[in-house]
């Protein structure tokens, strides 16, 4: 019993229990202020990943706690013509136990994420940022950090797009691009955004989309779910919006009485021109399930 009670009490004091090690990696880039642009290619198969503007002077810092040492990430980044390109690569390269069944890898909760990512950027680079992050969960505060283009594709995953302070991005952004086969995708106050082209595709799952005011330019909005729900809130119907629905027999939807029909699938608000420059031009595209527009 004593030597049992000695054992639990060292790997207190190592700060960790057997069978739940961590392995923590950092990752950072210097600081170049020629640097035009930052590419960052992130990919990792099931983790909690975390993304927030931080003070530094590196454009890039990265911080992971890792579940299993033999499965290690691959980092590495070139400098060319002022534009920095950084990959971090996270694969399970182990071969899956032929018992495991499909559902088995589907239905899990945040307690069985076996890493977690820290991503910090910074205010002063322009970044481009594409992430494929398999299984897991994501949470992008994107205040306060310039982007230029950004895509997120995930096999299973919930995945929130916000800004935290409230901080708009002060570049156009081209495209904001989200993917998932199946999972939840959450952006709120897409205006601060500042993008052109805004691509939301869930298979099965769900799509909420806040604006908390108008578009800033003209910008296209997609949202599609093939089965699942989406939810949608408006800027105030004194800005230009048109909304085009599609959707099928076996899908339902809810709309506010201030949108204008202007024919049987297309709804404006009261500020709405088709001139406008700053139109919000929306396609809702739900196979089976609901639309609510707020």
């Amino acid at each position: 019993m004593l030597k049992k009670l000695c054992l639990l009490l060292f790997w207190i004091v190592v700060g960790t229990i057997p069978g739940k090690a961590q392995f923590v990696k950092e990752y950072k880039v210097s600081g170049n202020p020629d640097l035009d642009l930052v590419h960052l290619h992130f990919t990792t198969y099931k983790s909690i990943t975390q993304l927030k503007r931080v003070k530094a002077q590196d454009p890039i810092y990265i911080h992971g706690h890792l579940a299993k040492s033999n499965i290690l990430p691959d980092f590495k980044y070139t400098v060319r013509k002022n534009i920095l390109d950084a990959s971090l690569i996270h694969k399970n390269v182990e071969s899956d136990n032929l018992g495991k069944n499909i559902t088995s890898k589907l239905f899990f909760s945040e307690t069985d994420f076996e890493h977690s990512w820290d991503i910090g950027l910074v205010s002063n680079y322009l970044y481009d940022l594409d992430f494929n992050l398999g299984m897991g969960s994501a949470d992008f505060d994107l205040s306060q950090v310039p982007i230029s283009k950004m895509k997120v594709k995930s096999a299973s995953a919930d995945v929130v797009i916000r800004y935290g302070t409230e901080v708009p991005n002060q570049v156009t952004m081209d495209t904001l691009l989200v993917t998932l086969n199946m999972g939840k995708v959450e952006v709120q106050n897409a205006n601060f955004t500042n993008s052109k082209k805004i691509i939301l595709e869930v298979n099965y799952g769900k799509i909420d989309l806040n604006f908390s005011s108008g578009m800033p330019s003209g910008c296209q909005v997609i949202a599609a779910v093939g089965g699942g729900t989406v939810n949608l809130k408006l800027p105030p119907d004194s800005n230009p919006v048109k909304l085009k629905m599609k959707t099928t027999p076996m899908s339902r939807m809810t709309l506010p009485n201030y949108l204008r029909a202007i024919d049987k699938e297309t709804y404006v608000t009261k500020g709405f021109s088709s001139s406008d420059p700053k139109l919000l031009d929306l396609i809702i595209d739900v196979g089976v399930g609901s639309i609510t527009v707020q």
